[in-house]
């Protein structure tokens, strides 16, 4: 079959590849904030810019260290993790009793302060990373690059496991009941401060990962977190805040979607996400998995 609904089987199958792509940062993303802002109750603006200096740090390995992106995947999630760590004791810790708008606007000012600074050392032109994986998935009606389907796999598989810790194990129950009730969790010998220390690192962790699976597919530059960062914002918003599973259902979802929209209605694919959300908080605002308060 040459076409499907008029259109192209070839160029179909590459918007769904395309689509799935996306769609697996998109819920790599979304799900580090949920994460935060689920457990913290932190609006993190200065996630993009966290992904951005995830893939800094693999291209910055192998530029220096001449270490590969096998070995990024590794560092690069360990050194944003722990940097993560490092910015919740000294900065966010002490904005937890204070309304939410001040550790949003402390995000959104480190993550321009970030960005700012690794503008003026690199340029605003982007460092190329080699493809980790050759050759691709002959489909007959197209080729489908390897490191593309490793991309989504990976993606699908991390998503679902830490849905699956976060959601289904004592440990996450733990994580679930720190920021709710404190007092209680602390009745069972749990450190809740360092609790929450280490929920914020992960999803920084999870922004540094996102960034080294996106380097060898985009040019790491300093601007790829904010061209980034307000869709995937829209993405946490349809889906929930706060909810994992919401994040990685409508990140793959609304990954799809720009896909078909830029074969059947190009001239609203960038704006096709933001409609969505538009409708969702017109309609159910608590997001589409989210608890109603």
């Amino acid at each position: 079959m040459d076409s499907i609904f008029g259109v192209p089987t070839s160029a179909l199958t590459g918007q769904v590849v395309i689509g799935l792509i996306n769609g697996a940062f998109y819920s790599l993303m979304s799900l580090g904030l949920a994460i935060i802002f689920g457990m913290l109750h932190v609006v993190n603006f200065a996630h993009g810019a966290q992904y951005m200096m995830g893939a800094f740090v693999a291209w910055g390995i192998l530029e220096y260290f001449g270490l590969g992106y096998w070995w990024a995947l590794v560092v690069a999630p360990v050194v944003m993790g722990l940097l993560g760590l490092l910015m919740e004791r000294i900065f966010l810790r002490h904005l937890y009793a204070a309304d939410h708008v001040y550790a949003l606007l402390l995000t959104f000012g480190v993550a321009l302060l970030l960005e700012g600074a690794f503008r003026l050392k690199f340029g605003i032109s982007g460092q190329p990373y080699p493809n980790p994986l050759s050759g691709g998935l002959d489909l007959g009606v197209s080729f489908i690059p390897w490191y593309r389907l490793w991309v989504i796999a990976v993606a699908l598989a991390v998503s679902l496991g830490t849905w699956w810790f976060i959601d289904r194990t004592k440990i996450g129950s733990y994580l679930r009941a720190a920021n709710e009730n404190p007092n209680l969790v602390r009745t069972f010998g749990i450190n809740v401060p360092r609790m929450l220390m280490l929920t914020y690192g992960f999803g920084v962790a999870l922004a540094g990962f996102a960034g080294v699976m996106a380097a060898p597919i985009y040019q790491v530059s300093p601007h790829m977190g904010a061209n980034l960062i307000i869709v995937v914002f829209a993405v946490v918003v349809i889906g929930g805040m706060g909810s994992i599973l919401g994040s990685i259902v409508t990140g793959f979802g609304l990954g799809l979607l720009e896909g078909m929209t830029k074969l059947f209605a190009p001239d609203y694919a960038g704006v096709a996400i933001f409609i969505v959300m538009i409708l969702t908080l017109a309609f159910r605002p608590s997001g589409l998995f989210g608890r109603s308060e």
